[in-house]
């Protein structure tokens, strides 16, 4: 690794809610610098979210994090010529991360609707511990949970 590493960037909060996480998923869903597309793709996710279960958006977002983002994965090691799935603790930030990644990876799989559309369903989904981003998370947990015998080669 050359140079000096980048300095953390803080993000602003969203104009709406005021919320930095909030935030972190328009800049997610946000594809070649149209962030206001990204905010009225969020922001129409939320409205639909509040429509249809009645809720505060935000409340079922919080759920839906708290039930993708996950606690464990598996990195490779190579340790003696052969190459180890070793299971490790997940980053506060890169769980985060991973979980957008998985809503947004799901909600883009679904085709024929609009993604406000496709972003509400997941997220509601992932509030009730349903849909393909929390079975995402149950994966690879599973595997961390199967190679539990190579942690011992975890530093």
């Amino acid at each position: 690794m050359r140079g000096k590493q980048a300095p953390k960037r803080e993000i602003k909060p969203d104009p709406k809610f005021a919320r930095a996480d909030v935030a972190k998923l328009v800049n997610a869903i946000m594809r070649d610098g149209k962030k206001s597309t990204a905010q009225k793709v969020v922001y129409g996710a939320f409205d639909l979210i509040a429509e249809k279960t009645k809720k505060d958006p935000v409340e079922v977002f919080d759920e839906a994090m708290k039930n993708v983002a996950p606690t464990l994965e598996v990195k490779s090691k190579r340790v003696g010529g052969a190459n180890y799935q070793i299971p490790m603790q997940v980053r506060a930030e890169r769980r985060v991360q991973l979980a957008f990644r998985w809503i947004i990876t799901a909600a883009r799989g679904v085709k024929g609707k609009p993604m406000a559309v496709r972003l509400a369903n997941e997220l509601m989904s992932a509030a009730e511990n349903t849909g393909d981003a929390v079975k995402k998370k149950q994966d690879v947990q599973r595997m961390a949970e199967a190679n539990r015998a190579f942690a011992h080669f975890a530093r």
